[in-house]
């Protein structure tokens, strides 16, 4: 309120833009009657001005044009008292309409979700039957999904003979995202299928977690053919731990392409390259068992297409909630046209209260 007194004394509070776009009216009602208050004493007296021309006593009277009046200035000052209190009946009603501005401030928050990807990296996540290879897949879709959440933590454990972690629970979407892209073949050294392992990994990262949801989403192509813990066994710890647990089989199962083997053409002697394949095999089984036993969900992926909608459908299942408050500062500025109004009505009160109204009548 300071501030606006100090401030008022500017023709800025008059400007166009100002009055029809940025302020909003608590009481817009008295806008049309700030209106015509401003426009009723001109339109009084220009009504009367044409009454006084139309239907005005005319007397033949002979008369020299020097001393015909073409304006009659007193009468045309007896217009501004009344001038004066328009306009400050015109500002006083503007104030009552409440010209103000309103700013909005928003938070959001989620109560995030703490999810575990569980990703195999074992031989046979080379096969061919996703481009360039089943892990390659798997990488670009879990980049993806990595994308798609917000204020959700995501850990990351790989698995092959045995299981590792590859990212801590974070929220740094661009350093999980780069950890996805370093997977490869190479870093664990033993070989097989470690499932029983991986949930136990898996469940080490999500389970002191104090989020409103813990999930795990457990990637395999294979049979748990590795290992020393019972993926059943594991599956039931973690589910202990309201950890519920998502299973997708990834690859066909039967002769799946494994790569390019070279070769030495007999008659040629140029360096040729041949297909082969590779038998494919999936543990279903194991893999629905342990969904059901996490309330989650199996889904099996035999192509790019299918692993893609598997990760949207679990997006979707597995949405954090979004939280929002709201707050609204008004600021009122009909102060400023009330201290304005005070100018007219000042002059109106100066020319009805001295010599100057009755000069002017006289």
């Amino acid at each position: 309120m300071n501030d606006l007194r100090e401030t008022w004394f500017d023709l800025k509070w008059f400007n166009w833009s100002l009055l029809s776009e940025d302020y909003e009216y608590a009481h817009p009602f008295y806008l049309y009657l700030a209106a015509g208050a401003l426009l009723i004493v001109p339109g009084l007296y220009f009504i009367r001005f044409l009454i006084g021309m139309l239907f005005g006593r005319k007397l033949d009277v002979a008369m020299l044009e020097k001393d015909i009046r073409r304006f009659n200035l007193s009468s045309i000052l007896q217009v501004i008292p009344s001038l004066f209190m328009s306009i400050f009946v015109g500002l006083l009603l503007f104030a009552l309409a409440r010209p103000q501005k309103t700013e909005e401030h928003v938070e959001q928050w989620s109560e995030g979700i703490d999810i575990g990807l569980v990703i195999d990296v074992s031989e046979s996540m080379q096969l061919m039957d996703f481009l360039p290879n089943r892990l390659g897949k798997v990488k670009t879709v879990a980049q993806n999904f990595v994308d798609g959440r917000h204020q959700d933590r995501i850990g990351i454990v790989i698995f092959s003979g045995d299981a590792y972690p590859q990212a801590p629970l974070t929220t740094d979407y661009n350093y999980l995202k780069e950890e996805i892209k370093n997977i490869n073949f190479k870093q664990i050294e033993a070989q097989g299928t470690a499932i029983g392992n991986a949930i136990k990994k898996g469940m080490a990262q999500l389970k002191d977690s104090e989020a409103k949801s813990k999930v795990m989403i457990l990637l395999s192509d294979g049979d748990n053919t590795a290992g020393n813990v019972d993926p059943i066994s594991a599956a039931t710890q973690a589910h202990a731990y309201d950890i519920k647990i998502y299973t997708i089989g990834v690859g066909k199962e039967g002769e799946v392409l494994g790569g390019y083997q070279e070769y030495r053409d007999f008659f040629t002697g140029q360096k040729r390259k041949k297909k082969y394949y590779v038998q494919s095999s999936l543990d279903e089984s194991t893999l629905r068992k342990i969904a059901k036993i996490g309330e989650g969900e199996f889904f099996r992926a035999t192509n790019s297409q299918g692993l893609e909608r598997i990760f949207e459908t679990i997006d979707q299942l597995e949405k954090s909630e979004i939280l929002e408050e709201r707050f609204s500062n008004t600021t009122d500025f009909y102060q400023v046209y009330l201290i304005w109004a005070l100018i007219p009505f000042f002059f109106w009160l100066l020319l009805k209260s001295t010599f100057i109204t009755n000069a002017l009548i006289d």
